[in-house]
C-alpha cells in the first residue's frame, strides 16, 4: 500500500544516454520530479528538450540510463520486459497525436483490444468497451468504424480504449497535435473531465500553450533538463 502523502509518481536524478554507432547522444540530466495522484502535468518544451523521453520513461515504454523511476512507490526501471508488459497494461493509458485505430474493426471493437490480453469472457470485454465509449460520448457511434468517424470521434475512440482497463495514470503525447482548434479544445475538456471527475491522474505532452492552459500544472524542459514550472489557474 502506498504511504500517505507520498506522490505516485517520484523520478529521481532520472538520466537517458542514447547510442548510435560511435556517438552518445544525452536527452535527459538528473530529473527529479513528483507528481501526485489526481494530477494533471503538461510537459512542455522546445523540439528535442526530452519531453517524449521522459514521457516513456514514466509509462515503462524505455527504461533510464541512470536514476530512479517509482509509480505508486514501486522502483519500475528494473522490472524485466514481461512484468513491465503486466504492469503497463494495469496501469497505464496511452494516448497518441494518431490514433492508431485498426480500420478494418468498429469503434467498439477498437477500444476493446487491451482486453484481450485479459482472462475476461467475451461478454464482459463487450461491457466494458460500451462503458468506455459512453464515458466519452460515443455509444451511438460504437458500431462505427475509423472510417466513417470524425478526427474528433476517432480521438475519443481512442480515449476510450485507453480507459477501459480503468488505469490510474493517462499518459497523452500531443494528444490534439493533429485536430483544430475546436475539435482540440473538445477532447482537452474531456480529458479535463476524466482528471477532475474521475480522478485521472494525466501526464501530457504538447507544444500548445492554449492545450496547457487546461492542466493543473505546466512543467518545462529545455536540453534535457527541468527549468521551470507553473501552476494554472481555474479555467472555465
Amino acid at each position: 500500500m502506498p504511504v500517505p502523502g507520498t506522490p505516485l509518481i517520484a523520478l529521481r536524478g532520472v538520466c537517458k544516454r542514447y547510442v548510435r554507432g560511435q556517438q552518445s547522444v544525452d536527452v535527459l540530466h538528473g530529473i527529479d520530479l513528483d507528481i501526485a495522484e489526481g494530477d494533471f502535468i503538461a510537459l512542455m518544451g522546445p523540439s528535442g528538450s526530452g519531453k517524449t523521453t521522459l514521457l516513456n520513461l514514466i509509462g515503462g515504454l524505455d527504461r533510464p540510463t541512470a536514476g530512479s523511476v517509482a509509480v505508486d512507490g514501486r522502483r519500475i526501471e528494473g522490472l524485466s520486459s514481461a512484468e513491465l508488459a503486466d504492469w503497463r497494461a494495469r496501469n497505464i493509458g496511452f494516448i497518441f497525436q494518431f490514433y492508431n485505430l485498426l480500420p478494418m474493426l468498429s469503434a467498439r471493437r477498437n477500444v476493446e483490444l487491451p482486453l484481450l490480453l485479459t482472462s475476461l469472457p467475451a461478454h464482459e470485454r463487450k461491457r466494458r468497451a460500451l462503458l468506455a465509449l459512453d464515458l466519452v460520448g460515443l455509444a451511438a457511434r460504437a458500431q462505427h468504424k475509423p472510417a466513417e468517424l470524425s478526427g474528433g470521434e476517432e480521438q475519443r475512440v481512442a480515449i476510450a480504449r485507453a480507459l477501459v482497463s480503468d488505469p490510474r495514470l493517462l499518459i497523452c503525447d500531443e494528444p490534439t497535435g493533429d485536430l483544430d482548434r475546436h475539435t482540440a479544445d473538445e477532447i482537452l475538456s474531456l480529458l479535463k473531465t476524466l482528471n477532475e471527475r474521475h480522478g485521472k491522474t494525466i501526464i501530457m505532452v504538447t507544444h500548445d500553450p492554449k492545450a496547457a492552459e487546461y492542466a493543473r500544472r505546466q512543467v518545462h524542459l529545455d536540453k534535457g533538463v527541468l527549468v521551470g514550472e507553473a501552476t494554472n489557474g481555474a479555467r472555465a
